[in-house]
């Protein structure tokens, strides 16, 4: 009774504080919680604890080992996968194996927590990765790359950046004027107005040429060739620079002498741009920048649908405004700024110009006169980097965005964020030229000395010509070599062909060597030299367009390399025996035979040297007629004969006042220590 009575009355207050629990229990956000934060804090305190008790676990070895012969740690490791959501009550079925088993389970567990970690994360912070990029309407979603290269610094969340290509839109060579001219024929001039000119181009490249009916299908680069032979003009004339003369006669401006005044930029959402696609805003164009004594100048280029490239964009750049032209809209109309890229009252800016020198005057046959490189002038600085991402950041603390640069710019009609990136490349550039050329005065004690430097590598920059791709027999050794691989004889046939068929076809639909088979998957159907159809194929991942349509020919290329006799070739015999015939070709010029002694030899001596030669494979038989030489005694050589003149006549007198100065001379020693005996002696 006594005990009943006692739970009663346990029981009883119990009782009268249920109320009060449930009203505790309505307010807290989780059992045992009163809200979120408390709740977080436990949580992290869970997660840091399991982190440092995860550490503490014996690794893999010896030690694991041992804590694994103890039946509660057993236990403990059966616990842990069963809260990873992975398979309990292992057995060691193989001792051996058993240990491997139970760490890749760990880790696969490991991984599934640390996905679901991410995608919750991932939700909380209102990222879906499911969710496409916006495009411009009537084109496809780009792939979004992620790697070390297209990620910004400086900023605690990583940006993708999106590499914009065209796939589905009408190539932009059909719609050109003039034709792509592919042939493997060397690169003529477009030019045929001189601007700026102290000397007037070559009559031949005035004058329209007339079209005769056999030249209609002759490539444009033959004809002028035909034409030249034919009124038997000089041909240098035609692959000469045509502003050789200008350039090499041009003086700096007396503007580069003294330290500039910077010029501060407009920023640029305060800057006004203007897209030219019609001839009339261009030749409005070229009226602005002939009242300018500098713009800035930059192309935006395209090379992998096209054999040649194609430059798809220009951006200039003036101290007020700034203009983007559609060069594939104008590409026939651009020669109209020659006025302005030759004068040489103009300064022309440009950041690594080596390439824009070249695109200019295989495109558009546009030249330049009296430019400025400023990455020769960084080069000058010791700027540690040269591009024009450091420079901006640099003197005009701007990060530039790069997430276009490898887009494609044949798209029409280019997205806002594009036309942004393209302005911004020549936008600021007129300023860092200021800032650079201060610089280098500071730099120079205040004499131009480092400023005439930049400007004459600059000036030699302008000379540089355009020299098309030209198919030889052995252009493929070139990239043989470059891959330091060791092929035999089929392989190499293989590769030959397979490199002349690339060459072809890419001429043929104006299409770059790299879209029509890469390097990488030529070099491996050179290797394996499949012997089916489906073999090919399985070398090319992704297989080329081209490749899957011409798969027929490949095979028969492939057929017809097999049949080649199998041998190893060295990829230094061609280099070997090219040297070799320069050296004799060099021997013959400079007369290294007329140092050779002229010793007779006898008929037979000269019949037994025929005989050995005739006995070699490598060597062609050659029908020579040896003058018949009498047999007679030796005769020593006269170098007197030779081009050796030192002992022309004076052999005797020579020998003999020699051994007479070697005899005085030992006389004299010999008598002086002597002397010195008897001296000391004493």
């Amino acid at each position: 009774m006594a005990a009943s009575s006692s739970s009663a009355a346990t029981v009883k207050p119990s009782d009268h504080s249920s109320p009060a629990e449930e009203t505790e229990e309505e307010t807290e956000f989780c059992r045992g919680f009163k809200d979120a934060d408390a709740f977080v804090k436990h949580g992290l305190g869970a997660v840091v604890a399991a982190t440092k008790a995860s550490a503490a676990l014996p690794a893999a070895g010896d030690e694991f080992d041992l804590y694994r012969s103890f039946p509660a740690f057993q236990h403990l490791t059966r616990l842990i996968m069963q809260h990873h959501g992975c398979r309990s009550h292992m057995r060691d079925r193989n001792r051996l194996t058993g240990l491997e088993d139970r760490f890749d389970l760990v880790v696969d567990s490991n991984d599934a927590v640390l996905e679901k970690v991410g995608i919750l994360l991932d939700e909380a912070s209102g990222v879906s990765r499911t969710q496409q990029p916006v495009m411009p309407a009537g084109y496809q979603p780009p792939k979004i790359v992620v790697s070390s290269w297209n990620r910004r610094g400086g900023e605690c969340r990583e940006e993708t950046f999106h590499l914009l290509h065209a796939k589905n839109i009408q190539r932009p060579q059909l719609k050109f004027k003039d034709k792509v001219d592919n042939s493997n024929t060397p690169f003529v001039s477009k030019i045929f107005i001189k601007p700026n000119a102290v000397k007037p181009l070559p009559s031949c490249e005035c004058v329209k040429k007339p079209e005769r009916p056999e030249d209609l299908d002759v490539p444009a680069a033959l004809v002028d060739f035909i034409h030249q032979q034919r009124t038997k003009e000089h041909v240098d004339d035609m692959f000469s620079h045509p502003y050789q003369y200008e350039l090499d006669h041009v003086v700096m401006p007396e503007s580069l002498k003294c330290k500039p005044e910077v010029q501060m930029y407009k920023p640029l959402a305060e800057s006004t741009c203007q897209f030219i696609n019609t001839l009339d805003d261009l030749v409005a164009l070229n009226e602005k920048l002939a009242k300018v004594s500098e713009f800035a100048v930059d192309l935006e280029h395209h090379s992998y649908r096209s054999f040649l490239g194609i430059t798809c964009l220009m951006q200039i750049s003036t101290r007020e405004e700034d203009f983007l032209i559609d060069t594939l809209e104008l590409r026939s109309e651009m020669y109209i700024l020659n006025e302005t890229f030759t004068d040489p009252a103009i300064m022309k800016v440009f950041h690594g110009a080596d390439s824009d020198i070249e695109w200019l005057q295989k495109d558009f046959g546009l030249y330049v006169v009296n430019m400025f490189d400023t990455h020769h002038a960084a080069r000058c600085l010791n700027l540690g980097r040269n591009s024009l991402d450091h420079l901006l950041k640099v003197y005009c603390s701007v990060n530039s965005d790069k997430r276009y640069q490898l887009a494609d710019w044949r798209i029409r009609p280019l997205p806002d964020e594009m036309l942004k990136y393209a302005q911004a490349d020549t936008h600021y550039l007129l300023y860092v030229y200021d800032r650079v050329r201060a610089d280098l005065y500071d730099t120079g004690n205040s004499q131009p000395t480092l400023i005439q430097q930049v400007w004459a590598k600059s000036r030699d920059l302008s000379l540089k010509k355009y020299v098309k791709p030209i198919f030889t027999e052995d252009s493929y050794m070139e990239l043989y070599r470059k891959q330091k691989k060791s092929f035999n004889t089929q392989q190499l046939a293989a590769f030959r062909l397979l490199y002349a068929w690339r060459d072809k076809l890419g001429r043929e639909n104006d299409e770059s060597t790299g879209y029509v088979l890469p390097n990488h998957m030529m070099m491996k159907i050179a290797e394996e030299l499949p012997k089916e159809p489906q073999g090919i194929i399985a070398c090319c991942n992704p297989t080329p367009a081209l490749v899957r349509q011409q798969i027929n020919e490949l095979h028969q290329l492939l057929k017809q390399a097999r049949e080649t006799p199998l041998l190893k070739v060295c990829a230094q015999t061609n280099t070997t025996k090219q040297a070799g015939q320069k050296r004799e070709r060099a021997a013959s010029d400079v007369g290294e035979e007329s140092l050779k002694p002229n010793v007779k030899v006898s008929k037979t001596e000269s019949e037994t040297s025929v005989a050995d030669q005739s006995t070699k494979p490598a060597q062609k038989k050659q029908n020579v007629q040896e003058p018949e030489v009498p047999e007679q005694d030796f005769k020593p050589f006269d170098y007197s004969q030779s081009n050796f003149k030192i002992f022309a006549g004076k052999t005797s007198a020579f020998f003999l006042s020699f051994f007479i100065c070697i005899f005085f001379f030992d006389w004299c020693f010999q008598g002086t220590v002597f002397i010195a005996c008897i001296f000391f002696h004493r």
